[in-house]
């Protein structure tokens, strides 16, 4: 169990993304962190990770960049910037006590969980053994992102998760409405839905008359199911899911140890 803490002000948090080091969501993120601590760290990728998974790079040496004091900027995922901020960047000092991933510019909600960079970076720190927050604002294009929204209730959510404490083998995604701040119907805690991306698929052809491919971004979702994060999330509220990076499905442990003995 993560032990519960009621000041943040002593945290050192670490801040990634998938987004990259320019994205202005981590820009947002930054500014959240500094409310609760002065002790902020930021280790993104150097360009867009945007569905990257938990891949990590191993066929190739990486890079780090300091941006600028306590800004670095890695050429590789975002699994790549956590382990490098944590066991790299501040293995000689004194290693981060919190890490915050985001604000992604678009939600992660459903079975976007498991392509999700955004998602992933917490996967890391919770796998290195630090609690973990993914954070992700939900924009319906060709709208700009309402960054407002994160940035007025992320603070409160934040906290409220420290002052709770939650497993080791947890991380936790939390998506905020495309609405107003004001507009904000509550913090709610759900379960993952149902929301499967890139089943559209878009065949072009090159100037030699070569095809290529496009995964598009068409989606099934399951908008009503009640205490889903989707539907939290379409209702406009703030949806806050404890996700395990245990993949075992223990129902059926049991029947598959029976029949293969």
């Amino acid at each position: 169990m993560f032990a519960p803490v009621a000041d943040p002000s002593r945290l050192r948090i670490l801040l990634s993304n998938d987004d990259g080091i320019d994205a202005p969501g981590l820009a947002v993120l930054e500014r959240i962190a500094l409310t609760l601590s002065d002790d902020v760290w930021v280790v993104a990728p150097e360009h867009e990770q945007s569905a990257a998974s938990h891949s990590l790079t191993i066929r190739r040496p990486l890079r780090i960049r300091e941006a600028r004091p306590r800004h670095y900027a890695v050429d590789g995922t975002p699994t790549d910037a956590v382990l490098l901020g944590v066991n790299q960047i501040l293995a000689n000092d004194r290693k981060p006590d919190l890490v915050l991933s985001g604000i992604n510019r678009g939600a992660n909600l459903g079975e976007d969980v498991t392509y999700s960079g955004t998602v992933a970076a917490a996967m890391e720190a919770t796998i290195l053994g630090i609690p973990a927050i993914a954070l992700s604002q939900f924009v319906t294009p060709p709208a700009a992102p309402q960054w407002d929204t994160a940035e007025r209730w992320a603070p409160e959510v934040i906290r409220k998760l420290l002052a709770t404490g939650w497993r080791r083998n947890v991380l936790i995604n939390v998506n905020f409405p495309d609405v107003a701040a004001e507009a904000v119907g509550g913090i709610e805690v759900c379960r993952q839905g149902k929301r499967k991306i890139g089943d559209q698929v878009l065949e072009r052809h090159d100037p030699r008359g070569e095809p290529y491919y496009w995964i598009g971004a068409q989606r099934a979702e399951e908008r009503g199911v009640p205490g889903t994060d989707l539907e939290a999330v379409y209702r406009g509220a703030v949806a806050v899911t404890p996700l395990c990076f245990d993949l075992t499905e223990w129902g059926s442990l049991e029947a598959l140890a029976a029949a293969l003995p």
